[in-house]
């Protein structure tokens, strides 16, 4: 055989098997995800009773107090497991009483795990569970509330995906967190997010579980293979010139948070074609909100991921039955194969964002009055960024329809592409075939 036949097909071949070698992680991911051990998890976190943002601290089975010690507890010995690759910490802060939903003035404390990243320990992916219930009244603190699905479900995903991804390494730092106080203001988000931004972490994008277990609507609409994502469509602080350019070229629905909604979506389109994730145009659910908008509103990238069909006769109940209909958050109302459905979706998509590369910085687009779209980024002297790859869709549609993988270089000229009729994305390529989040144009040249 001519050698340089030979060496052209063993190249094909170690680069096919480093693409599938990938591949092979993120599906090994998925089989590891366990269903009886969310159950578990879930059934153990409804057991303290109550664990209402104000309820007791010091009981050692009842209150919020003995699940946060509870999940603390968890973390280092998932911790211990992976030769302590996990930082188990409490990040806590004083908030006063506002005569709302905060009745007394109270710490609150999450709970943080950090797996440190090799490559870019200061660039995160978060995920994050709520650790706190409540009942109809949102200042009842003493009644039995197991929050079974509202949201034992998100935290025992959180810890279980913790679990799994503790077993291997990735180039950026993953964060495992148990927030608390949703329920009275998203005070524990507030207060990592500041945390976050005080220690200048660069944020890659955070994953709010909130409700992940439950199939049947209160509509009788029984569903285990949908999920919604939910996103804004454009960082809360955006600049005025940011805002202003938008009008003349786009980007409506580009924020970094939408671009996060749509990895999700694409991932789990590719690794778990039986689901079916429904992008949101929303940062929330109609008039209300959860744990990534405190995020959000320091500019970080977040969304809200969660069950398609919620059952209000189950969120924010006191236990009871009237007129022959059960009220309440209990344990029959999850589906722990449902919950692991959803915790395998965060799974691969924290271990593919942990692998990424960091995306194209400061990329400008161009192409007025001309048969071509232009790019120029800046240059990259990162050795594992092997090259790039740009995306583009009509400006109607709602994702990503059309790529090009491009060399390593700091500029392109997209020919036969009218740049008035697409929005477009670049992304950066690694050695192991990793992508990066979407990276939409910041600015425009001629």
């Amino acid at each position: 055989m001519n050698y340089r036949l030979l060496i052209l097909l063993l190249f094909i071949s170690l680069n096919n098997y480093s693409q599938n070698n990938s591949d092979s992680k993120i599906f090994e991911i998925i089989s590891q995800v366990s269903d009886e051990r969310i159950k578990n998890d879930i059934i153990t976190l409804a057991n303290f009773g109550t664990r209402h943002t104000l309820s007791d601290t010091i009981s050692e089975t009842r209150g919020i107090g003995a699940a946060r010690r509870w999940i603390k507890k968890t973390f280092k010995s998932i911790s211990a497991e992976c030769n302590y690759c996990l930082e188990v910490f409490d990040q806590k802060n004083y908030f006063k009483k506002n005569n709302l939903r905060l009745i007394k003035d109270v710490w609150i404390n999450n709970v943080v795990a950090i797996q440190r990243g090799t490559k870019y320990p200061n660039r995160y992916i978060i995920m994050s569970g709520d650790i706190d219930s409540r009942v109809s009244d949102p200042n009842d603190y003493l009644s039995d509330s197991p929050g079974a699905n509202d949201n034992a479900s998100g935290m025992a995903g959180t810890i279980e995906a913790a679990r799994v991804l503790s077993k291997y390494k990735f180039d950026n730092s993953i964060v495992y967190v148990g927030l608390s106080g949703e329920e009275q203001g998203l005070f524990g988000g507030k207060g990592l997010a500041e945390y976050a931004k005080k220690n200048n972490w660069d944020i890659i994008g955070v994953l709010n579980n909130d409700m992940i277990g439950n199939i049947e609507g209160v509509n009788g609409v029984i569903d285990n293979k949908s999920f919604r994502i939910f996103s804004e469509p454009v960082p809360a602080n955006e600049s005025d010139r940011q805002r202003y350019m938008r009008r003349f070229y786009g980007g409506e629905v580009d924020g970094n948070s939408r671009q996060l909604a749509r990895f999700i979506y694409n991932s789990t389109k590719t690794y778990l074609p039986d689901l079916k994730p429904d992008l949101v145009y929303r940062l929330d659910r109609f008039g209300r909100g959860g744990h990534h908008r405190p995020f959000n509103d320091l500019g970080f990238p977040g969304v809200r991921i969660m069950e398609s069909n919620e059952n209000y006769n189950r969120q924010h109940q006191d236990i009871r039955t009237e007129n022959g209909i059960n009220y309440g958050d209990v344990i029959s109302g999850v589906d722990f194969d449902y919950a692991k459905k959803l915790t395998a979706v965060n799974a691969i998509n924290l271990a593919l964002l942990a692998w990424s590369p960091p995306p194209p910085k400061n990329l400008k687009i161009g192409g007025v009055v001309e048969p071509s779209v232009k790019f120029k980024w800046e240059k990259q002297e990162n050795a594992d960024i092997i090259g790039y790859k740009i995306y583009w869709r009509k400006t109607s549609s709602a994702n990503w329809e059309f790529s090009k993988k491009i060399d390593k270089k700091n500029e392109y000229t997209l020919d036969g592409i009218i740049i008035d009729n697409f929005l477009f994305s670049l992304v950066s390529i690694n050695k192991k075939g990793f992508e990066s989040i979407y990276q939409f144009p910041s600015d425009t040249f001629r």
